[in-house]
């Protein structure tokens, strides 16, 4: 009775452990980008940060943000040097009181906007709304963004 026992939670700890399978970028952030916001945010269509900086109105005008197509773009506006952007600009708004610009995007229903706003959130880890000059180095390794 004792090995069945043992046998029982053995099988249930293993299978919760595989269910809680790791979010990376190459298995879910990049096929969920390229769906979602790689019109906006990829390579043929939007510049790199500096260039967006400097003739910002003209991008906006088109419709066109920064450039995000990459893990190292991401990384740019999740860690460093533009910490916790992607995170200001996808939040549901439920901590700060508005959501970010970029929330809607993210699905055509809030569902599947919640269950994709999980995805980011589970990559990234430390889901903050910190910019760089006030991000603590206990903040910064907490954030994930697994490749």
């Amino acid at each position: 009775m004792l090995r069945g026992f043992i046998l029982l939670v053995s099988l249930f700890v293993f299978g919760a452990m595989a269910q809680a399978e790791e979010v990376t970028y190459r298995k879910h952030i990049k096929p969920l980008f390229d769906s979602k916001c790689v019109a906006c945010h990829g390579k043929d269509s939007a510049p790199e940060y500096y260039a967006f900086k400097e003739d910002k109105d003209k991008w906006m005008s088109k419709g066109q943000g920064m450039r995000m197509d990459t893990y190292s773009h991401l990384v740019f506006y999740t860690a460093w040097p533009d910490t916790g952007a992607l995170m200001r600009r996808l939040d549901d708004g439920t901590a700060a009181g508005k959501a970010g610009n970029m929330y809607q995007y993210l699905g055509s229903k809030d569902e599947e906007r919640q269950k994709n706003l999980k995805l980011f959130k589970d990559w990234v880890g430390n889901w903050t709304m910190k910019r760089w000059k006030d991000i603590t180095k206990e903040d910064m390794d907490k954030i994930k963004v697994k490749y």
